[in-house]
């Protein structure tokens, strides 16, 4: 099989094809009126057309139409040709038009076809079979309607190039027989939803140059066959961001043309032990970043010739960079990055001296490995652009030092930060030599003025300087200071004084972070009105007074993320009037006054509203159910009160907090919704039944406690199996507790796919800066939110719980209602349940011996309740328990003394008149004080004591017969009777 075509040439010829053919006249009828169809196909769609098409019957001279000397339609080139007549931006993914693709089988002699981008629904991909002649195939960034297409592929054997990235493929690719399409030289399957294993046909393709399935779904390993053979010509291949396991096969290291390897972001593992100089000579990229490789680094892959780009972050590597001053290492290296290993040794920069090309090094997030930069270079070739040395092992006298860094005059990106530097900033840093871009000083031990740093740097555009000991204030022309400034964080230092108002005139603004400072006065209302391009601001926990948002009330302009202004001394009311496109507002904790009024908010983005720990008062009202994107709602500790709004609309929260106010009523349809997954209602007067919460199907934290709700628990709480914790206490619950109970998972499912925690703790977003190795993507920056988390009452005091500790708290506390009946023997079923608190109810009966399967308990209270009989000694067992109280109920016996009951005191006994000491011998002796009085007869709990009682009381009853019936004396003692 010969492979006549390279996808470069193929569309250069069309490009000539177009300037030769283009004024050939008039066009074959058919195709005129097909083209016609065409060009209504767009106008229906709202969109521009061409000005040429229809113009004249020579459809062969109108634009993106290409015909042979017949005039016959070779080539159609329609990609991005849909674009609406208002102007409307139609971003990938949004609203799509219906576009036939039969309407194309007209053209019989058709050979090029390109939709790439056209915000098109596609259907009937089947019309395309009979385009025996089509060669190359473009209907990326579009929707495909139907999965039939993976069926039809292997049928078009004439195509060269396809391409159908991001058209919304799911399914799998095993059905298709890939070696019909023999003359295939690209094909571009990524950003879909494929999944299934790769299969083997796909790599029978002889002429095949370009492969890309990245962003997909695809899985198990990568097949060890005879790639070198059956895919000599391959170029470049892409099975980046998928889930593939196992190894990495040899295969893959003995393509003899590969220039582009990219496997990273999926979960390969084993050791790279391959031998990489044999074939890859021409190997340029090698992507295997974010997999679970493990071993150490071989040298060869520093020595393969025209290596450009070589990225191993975030794996499991060790050892050392095996790179020494006589290494053989790539001229043309660019790009080296090693970051997040577990890599050691020493690593020398004067290795690299010869390396004249190389412009990026990340070796950040390698705590072992030593690495010295003290060198002075003569070679001024060395110029690296970005070097990123985060939490590595740097001598901390080397930021003042004389070294590497003084001598990089085209440095851009620096990153030093969690390196635990001491010392004042150091002066080569700001030198106009430094045209710095993003500078990274971030959690380290600096300390001192800022004052040297506040001096003309119109480079700069990132400062990353939190988590020091810095001091001083920012200066009131901090514009001029900083021009072009994008990202400022400067929070958990010691800054103090005002915001300065310039900060307004910084127009390529779009994050910050002055958090954990000393700031005082007022925010400039400018930063919320003038700052366009402003996603995040952060000014928590200073000493900023004055109105909310500046006495901002109508217009908001910072748009796409957040406002933090939690943990200050801002004062009365919120505004009334409010709109923009936010979505965090985070205000808790401050001196906020009035009622939280929302009637004039337009504010339909709005995904998180913090207000609580203020002084809010008044009604919440049903103006609150119009925030339809609305996912987080604390209004907790407050000074609410009234009933619950009507929402007609079922809103998407996942997380509700109205705990610590007097709010009343309770509407249970307000929760017809499964999203909601934390709620805290805790510290109110709510009435009624508990009924409702059987529409909870995703909730994992249920605070309900000190309430009046009443009535029995229903058994629907047993279908909430997400359940993590569920306080019900200080209510007024009646009746038994639900046997089925003992059936939820308790903690069980911590590691299950719905995790509502993530929505709010990661949001990464793009900040506009250019990215080292290309000339256009961004340097992405994190921000994120840190959920307040919740309290719980366990071991006899209440706790705060943070996010990180959620996922290692599991319980119940049904305390303090009215609950009686016999403890269910099944509630031992809960071996994932680590807190346990049925005290100050009206239990009777014993305490169930199966108690002892609660492997995971660690606070059991049962105290103040009317059980009876003795202590289990099957709870021995339980080796976890730290808490333990049965006070006053009406226990008998002995108190076990092995395990765990050995370290608890007499409290946890109190009140339990028939309940004693297990003494020496394993006898029952009274305790001190009220527990008890008298000696209950010795009886003791231990089980071999219980075995030789039985075992006694029935010889003698045995004895006792033969006597009786046996012995001459019994029988005259019966006939007497």
């Amino acid at each position: 099989m010969t492979c006549y075509f390279h996808l470069g040439t193929m569309i250069w010829v069309f490009f000539v094809l177009q300037f030769m053919f283009h004024m050939a006249g008039g066009c074959i009828v058919e195709e005129r009126i097909a083209l016609m169809r065409i060009r209504s196909l767009w106008v229906e769609a709202n969109s521009k057309v061409p000005a040429s098409w229809g113009r004249s019957d020579e459809c062969c001279t109108w634009e993106r139409v290409t015909c042979n000397n017949s005039t016959r339609v070779l080539g159609l080139n329609l990609d991005s040709m849909y674009q609406p007549k208002d102007g409307t931006f139609v971003p990938i993914g949004g609203p799509c038009w219906n576009l036939d693709l039969t309407i194309f089988c007209s053209f019989h002699e058709l050979q090029l076809l390109d939709l790439h981008c056209n915000s098109a629904c596609l259907q009937n991909f089947d019309g395309l079979q009979g385009l025996s002649k089509l060669r190359y195939l473009n209907i990326s960034y579009n929707r495909l309607n139907g999965n039939n297409i993976l069926k039809s592929l292997g049928k078009l054997a004439s195509l060269e190039v396809i391409n159908f990235e991001q058209i919304g493929l799911s399914g799998a690719l095993q059905n298709i027989d890939f070696r019909n399409l023999e003359n295939l030289q690209d094909l571009r399957l990524g950003f879909n939803e494929i999944n299934g294993s790769i299969p083997a046909s796909l790599f029978e393709l002889p002429c095949l140059e370009y492969l890309d399935l990245s962003y997909n779904l695809l899985q198990g390993h990568i097949r060890n066959i005879d790639l070198s053979r059956n895919l000599k010509n391959l170029r470049e291949l892409h099975l980046g961001t998928n889930q593939l396991n196992g190894s990495i096969p040899a295969s893959l290291f003995e393509l003899p043309r590969l220039e582009y390897l990219d496997l990273s972001r999926n979960l390969l593992q084993g050791h790279i032990q391959m031998d990489l100089t044999g074939t890859l000579k021409n190997l340029r990229k090698l992507h295997l970043g974010s997999n679970r490789l493990n071993g150490s680094i071989p040298m060869s892959l520093f020595e393969l010739p025209r290596l450009k780009y070589l990225d191993l972050s975030g794996n499991l590597l060790q050892g050392h960079i095996p790179i020494i001053p006589s290494s053989n290492l790539s001229l043309w290296l660019q790009t080296l990055k090693l970051t997040a290993n577990s890599l050691n040794g020493k690593f020398d920069f004067f290795w690299l001296r010869n390396c004249a090309m190389l412009k990026e090094v990340d070796l950040s997030g390698n705590a072992e490995l030593a690495i010295d930069v003290k060198f002075l270079t003569s070679a001024t070739s060395f110029q690296l652009r970005a070097l990123m040395l985060s939490g590595c092992n740097l001598d901390n006298t080397i930021i003042s030092g004389p070294n590497l860094f003084g001598t990089q005059r085209h440095l851009q990106f620096l990153d030093l930060s969690n390196n635990n530097f001491a010392g004042s900033l150091p002066n080569w840093m700001f030198t106009n030599e430094a045209p710095l871009l993003y500078l990274g000083l971030a959690n380290n031990s600096l300390v001192g003025s800022l004052d040297m740093m506040w001096k003309q740097r119109s480079n700069l555009q990132m400062i990353n300087i939190s988590m020091n000991y810095f001091t001083g204030q920012l200066p009131t022309g901090i514009s001029s200071v900083f021009p072009n400034l994008t990202v400022l964080d400067a929070s958990y230092n010691n800054i103090s004084g005002n915001l300065p108002p310039s900060l307004c005139n910084i127009n390529n603004l779009e994050f910050v972070d002055l958090s954990n400072n000393k700031l005082i006065g007022e925010v400039p209302a400018c930063l919320f009105t003038d700052c366009w391009l402003l996603e995040f601001l952060r000014l928590s926990n200073n000493n900023l007074g004055g109105p909310i948002l500046g006495r901002v009330n109508n217009y908001l302009s910072i748009v796409g993320v957040a406002i933090y202004l939690d943990r200050n001394h801002f004062e009365g009311p919120l505004p009334n009037n409010l709109s923009g496109d936010v979505s965090i507002l985070d205000f808790h904790d401050n001196k906020l006054s009035g009622e939280l009024d929302v009637s004039f908010w337009n504010i339909s983005s709005l995904e998180l509203l913090n207000v609580a720990s203020n002084s809010l008062t008044g009604q919440i009202y049903p103006t609150i159910c119009k925030l339809t994107s609305l996912n987080y709602l604390d209004v907790s500790d407050n000074e609410f009160e009234g009933s619950m709004p009507n929402c007609s609309s079922k809103l998407p929260l996942y997380f509700l907090n109205m705990s610590s106010n007097t709010l009343s009523g309770f509407p249970s349809y307000f929760f017809y919704s499964s999203s909601v997954a934390y709620l805290d209602l805790s510290y109110n007067q709510f009435v009624g039944s508990l009924d409702w919460i059987k529409h909870l199907d995703h909730i994992k934290l249920l605070l309900l406690g000190t309430n009046m709700f009443e009535g029995r628990i229903p058994e629907d709480v047993c279908h909430l199996q997400y359940l993590d914790i569920i306080d019900l206490s200080h209510n007024r619950l009646s009746g038994s507790l639900p046997p089925c109970i003992g059936d939820i998972s308790f903690g069980y499912l911590k590691n299950n796919d719905y995790d509502f925690w993530s929505m709010f703790y990661d949001m990464a977003f793009d900040v506009g800066l250019p990215d080292m190795n290309s000339d256009d993507p961004s340097f992405s920056y994190d921000g994120y939110y840190i959920l307040q988390g919740f309290t719980f009452y366990t071991k006899g005091n209440l706790y705060a719980y943070s996010r990180g500790f959620f996922n290692l708290m599991s319980g119940i506390d049904l305390s303090a209602n009215m609950l009686s009946g016999e403890i269910p023997w099944e509630l031992g079923n809960l071996s994932h349940v680590k807190s346990l608190n049925l005290s100050h109810n009206s239990f009777t009966g014993q305490i169930p011996a199966t108690f002892a399967n609660m492997t995971a308990i660690e606070s059991l209270d049962l105290s103040h309740n009317e059980l009876s009989g003795p202590i289990p000694w099957q709870l021995t067992q339980m080796s976890s328990l730290e808490v333990f109280s049965v006070a006053y109920n009406n226990l008998s016996g002995c108190i076990p003394n092995s395990g765990q009951f050995s370290s608890f005191n007499m409290e946890s006994y109190l009140g339990n008149t028939n309940l004693h000491n297990l003494s020496q011998g394993n006898r029952c002796s009274p305790m001190p004080g009220p527990v008890g009085v008298e000696d209950a007869g010795e009886v003791s709990d231990d089980p071999v004591l219980y075995v030789i009682s039985a075992a006694s009381f029935v010889l003698a009853f045995w004895a006792t017969v033969v006597l009786l019936f046996c012995h001459s004396f019994g029988q005259r003692v019966v006939l007497q009777l």
